[in-house]
């Protein structure tokens, strides 16, 4: 029983009407009451029971909630197939045939309008209608196809849409690496001038050929540069990277950003013996080989190139298309050269196929040393990444990983002339030292004082190990002192950063220096 306007009626019978303008329900209706027809007196300006309910010209409407790709699904689907999902959410799918057979075409786009479902059902009779296909008779097209009897029309290309497209390839060649077409450049072609009197002396001795007298002297040790003797001009652009001839140092190799590598003599008329032109962009490394004879150089131009010393001629092309930091030979296998590339790689070259024959690929940046340690069975590896990796030669494994937060990356690195410290420059604007067997850090020796962040300044050692120098961004050349790893010299050398430095192999106080002004200057 339920109480109903003070009286008890069975639930079942209990009627909730409510008004027809009412807002809320405050009880669970069935569902007869909920849709039972408005009844009641009317207003007298009223002249409809349910005109109160219409909010539009049809009658009453709902608001509902439909995304607009569901519309368009549901519409384009509806124009192209004939069928779409009922709006009222039953379920159920609307043809467009039963809508035609209930007399709804008129809410349809007419078929010159656009009717989708209406031109499937006309092509469909046709396709059913035509005769079936016979391979004996010879192919024709069994309709008229939209494109018949017309004609392409070749539309010319402007001057200045033309002067666009040679741009654009230009870029496009450059970002991979490789020569314009309409230059007509050969990729393996290099220029070589030498600037000598003659390549050969009445001996028939090449120009290559060191001095007889030229010997390192027995139980001597080095000491410091004091003065300036002789400067070496010649390139346009600052020079990266010097190194002396190998065992006798009486050539010296640079590496410069106009893209040309030059030899200069040094000690006898101190000039330009030949030119190597064959980077289109600035070189970024070089390396002579055990003997001297030849060298491999790298560029931002994305290739490794391997040269005659003698001849100036390019023996072979390697890594097109990849940008490498740095180029090492083998020191025993001398056709195979490593270099650290910026996609996080390694890459070792056979100079003598051109193949790639390995590649250690563990870093998580670009690589900017490569320096083979332990009797050349192994080598060490830094990165952008702030790492140091050891590798053993020949196998991808990592033998060796060296990570801490307070570490920086090592832009340069080197060896001690004994092979027993490998040495690198940080970012921090100090150099680092560490065993070059199992490299384990030697936190006494630590050189500072100069500063570097930002560079690659070269490293190096001289040939007693007494001494260790390195230049700054100030143009400063600083020389410490291994075993106390203090500054015991310091001298302004160059008005720009000075980003390489040699001691002469054979001479106790000589050293060479190069800079971003484009000067090499030699130092006794």
């Amino acid at each position: 029983m339920q109480l109903v306007a003070g009286s008890a009626v069975p639930v079942g019978q209990a009627l909730h009407l409510q008004s027809a303008a009412a807002r809320k329900v405050m009880y669970n209706l069935p569902v007869e009451q909920m849709h039972a027809p408005v009844v009641g007196p009317l207003h007298h300006n009223q002249k409809d029971l349910t005109a109160g309910l219409r909010n539009h010209r049809s009658g009453h409407v709902e608001d509902a909630n439909l995304n607009s790709y569901s519309f368009d699904e549901q519409y384009n689907t509806f124009q192209s197939k004939g069928f779409s999902a009922d709006p009222s959410g039953t379920g159920r799918m609307l043809r467009h045939k039963d809508l035609v057979a209930a007399g709804a075409a008129s809410f349809l786009p007419d078929e010159g309008a656009g009717g989708g479902a209406a031109k499937r059902q006309k092509t469909d009779k046709k396709a059913a209608a035509a005769q079936p296909f016979d391979p004996s008779q010879p192919f024709s097209l069994r309709s008229r196809q939209p494109w018949a009897e017309k004609q392409a029309d070749v539309v010319e290309l402007t001057e200045e849409q033309k002067q666009y497209m040679e741009e654009w390839n230009a870029e496009r060649a450059e970002r991979k690496g490789l020569e314009p077409a309409d230059k007509g450049v050969d990729p393996n072609a290099a220029t070589s001038t030498f600037h000598g009197k003659e390549e050969v002396d009445y001996q028939g001795r090449s120009w290559l050929e060191p001095p007889k007298e030229k010997t390192r002297p027995q139980d001597q040790q080095c000491f410091l540069p004091k003065r300036h003797i002789h400067t070496w001009s010649g390139h346009s652009k600052g020079v990266n990277t010097i190194r002396f001839f190998p065992n006798t140092g009486h050539l010296l190799l640079s590496a410069a950003l106009d893209g040309q590598i030059k030899i200069w003599d040094v000690g006898r008329d101190n000039k330009c013996r030949r030119t190597y032109t064959g980077h289109t962009k600035g070189v970024k490394d070089v390396w002579f080989s055990n003997d001297g004879r030849r060298f491999v150089s790298t560029g931002y131009d994305k290739k490794i190139r391997y040269w005659d010393t003698e001849t100036g001629q390019i023996i072979n092309t390697v890594a097109e298309g990849k940008m490498s930091y740095c180029v090492r030979l083998h020191p025993e296998e001398q056709h195979i050269v490593l270099a650290g590339t910026q996609d996080k790689k390694i890459m070792q070259w056979d100079l003598n196929t051109g193949d790639m024959v390995q590649s250690y690929d563990y870093h998580l940046s670009a690589v900017n040393t490569v320096t083979f340690i332990d009797q050349n069975r192994r080598f060490v590896s830094t990165s952008d990444d702030k790492t140091i990796r050891m590798w053993e030669y020949g196998i991808q494994a990592q033998a060796k990983y060296i990570a801490d937060p307070a570490m920086h990356a090592i832009s340069y690195a080197a060896t001690s002339p004994n092979d027993k410290w490998w040495v690198g420059q940080s970012a921090d604007n100090q150099i680092v030292t560490y065993s070059a067997d199992r490299l384990k850090p030697n936190k006494k020796k630590t050189f500072k004082g100069h500063v570097t962040a930002g560079y690659a300044c070269q490293v190096a050692f001289s040939w007693d190990s007494r001494f260790v120098m390195s230049g700054d961004s100030e143009g400063r050349l600083f020389v410490w002192d291994w075993k106390t790893a203090k500054i015991v010299r310091s001298m302004k050398c160059h008005d720009q950063v000075l980003i390489g430095c040699e001691w002469h192999p054979l001479e106790t106080s000589k050293v060479a220096t190069c800079s971003w002004d484009g000067l090499i200057k030699y130092w006794d």
